[in-house]
C-alpha cells in the first residue's frame, strides 16, 4: 500500500471514517521539506501496511480541513484514530521518530 491522496470532499469518509488508524500529512508543493519527507512515508506505509494508512493532505487545496485541524506550518502529521486526533507533529521527521511514535499510539 502506498501513500495516497485526499482532498476536502473524501476527508471525512477517508481518514475520519476509516476504521484503520489514518496518518495525514498535511502539506503543499512548495513545500520544500514536504518533499523531502514524501519517500519517508512511502516507507513507512510498507512497513505498518495493513495496520495504517497514510495520506497527504494539499493544505492549498483544503484550506478549510487545515484551518480545523489547526495546522499553520506544513509539513504537519496527525495521526487519526476512530475519527479523533491521537497525536500531531509538526516539521520534517525521519522515519524513526515517525515510526517510533506510530508505535505508543498503535
Amino acid at each position: 500500500m502506498s501513500v495516497t491522496h485526499v482532498a476536502e470532499e473524501n476527508f471525512q469518509s477517508e481518514v475520519l471514517g476509516s476504521e484503520t488508524p489514518v496518518l495525514v500529512d498535511f502539506w503543499a508543493e512548495w513545500c520544500g521539506p514536504c518533499r523531502m519527507i514524501a519517500p519517508v512515508l512511502e516507507q513507512v506505509a510498507q512497513e505498518y501496511e495493513g495496520r495504517l494508512q497514510i495520506v497527504k493532505l494539499n493544505v492549498d487545496e483544503a484550506q478549510q480541513t487545515a484551518f480545523r485541524y489547526n495546522v499553520r506550518s506544513i509539513p504537519t502529521l496527525i495521526l487519526f484514530k476512530n475519527g479523533q486526533v491521537e497525536m500531531q507533529v509538526v516539521g520534517a521527521q525521519s522515519r524513526q521518530q515517525i515510526s517510533r511514535m506510530l508505535e505508543e499510539k498503535l
